[in-house]
């Protein structure tokens, strides 16, 4: 038996091709749904219910349990010391304390980075690329869901911002509630841009936070290149739907004997750049054909 934990809401558009690329991840390695392996799946979009469902999938005691973030993760692994569990997108495992290094795991968790901390420059030298008149810039991330409270991405941040003189600003939001005013307050004045923290409260709000920017016309980056799709301006991190497909090896393994503090945490194997072009003509900025051929996926 095999327990997803994923922390999203089952009705959210990004769930059936992570669970597509999951499942034919181990349909490839031989495990097939009702045949050799029974997939148990729990989906919850907030702190008190992922909780309450990482709780009840482990009393089923499953053979190993995959967390779909560091959200379901830390969820998880409050409640078991024992059974298996392997993250797909944990940006900072080590400071969250899910293992004990990168390449010695120790305990009972490994699984897949789902980004890197010198990503916090590079998401602000591409806004900086294409909106070049920003001159403040906010990278958004809830404290309570956020890598390590939101100071993993901060300090290439904030370097790459005086490098480059640009004002930094962190913007911690709470609720769906802070969202609005937030962008409201940096949109008030020209030359805000914005850089949206991969968490769990991004990634469920993104609907919202996509539109909030649009409205208030301030360019923004997101970190999950499928954001780009919905609207957002531009994206760039790790291939969700690769890391999905690549975390049935782990599980295979451990099905067959190995142990997860044996397993070494790996890194994302792809990253892709997706820029809208209708989104920067509503903006009114243009994107130079060089940023365009650089691009895994344009959008127009």
């Amino acid at each position: 038996m095999i327990g997803v934990l994923i922390g999203l809401a089952e009705g959210d558009p990004e769930i059936p091709e992570r669970v597509g690329a999951f499942e034919m991840g181990l349909r490839d390695l031989g495990w097939v749904q009702g045949r050799n392996i029974h997939l148990h799946y729990r989906f919850a979009a907030d702190i008190d219910r992922v909780q309450l469902l990482g709780k009840e999938l482990l009393s089923v005691r499953p053979e190993v349990v995959v967390a779909s973030s560091s959200f379901a993760t830390a969820a998880l692994l409050r409640e078991t010391s024992t059974i298996p569990v392997v993250f797909v997108t944990a940006s900072n495992p080590v400071d969250d304390g899910f293992v004990a290094s990168l390449a010695r795991p120790g305990g009972n968790a490994t699984g897949f980075t789902g980004s890197i901390a010198s990503m916090g420059g590079k998401w602000l030298e591409l806004l900086k690329e294409i909106a070049p008149s920003v001159e403040r810039v906010a990278i958004m991330f809830n404290p309570a869901s956020a890598p390590s409270r939101g100071s993993y991405f901060l300090p290439p941040f904030e370097a790459a911002a005086a490098s480059i003189g640009v004002k930094s600003l962190a913007m911690p939001v709470r609720s769906a509630a802070d969202i609005e005013p937030a962008i409201a307050a940096l949109g008030r004045e020209p030359g805000g841009g914005l850089i949206v923290m991969p968490d769990n409260f991004t990634t469920i709000n993104r609907g919202l936070i996509i539109a909030q920017a649009a409205q208030q016309r301030v360019p923004a980056i997101y970190s999950t290149p499928q954001v780009a799709a919905d609207g957002g301006l531009i994206a760039y991190g790790a291939d969700q739907i690769d890391l999905y497909r690549r975390t049935p090896f782990y599980v295979d393994r451990i099905l067959k004997g190995a142990k997860p503090a044996e397993l070494p945490v790996q890194s994302p194997a792809k990253f892709d750049l997706v820029i809208n072009l209708k989104t920067a003509k509503a903006l009114g900025l243009a994107v130079s054909p060089l940023m365009i051929a650089r691009a895994n996926e344009v959008i127009e």
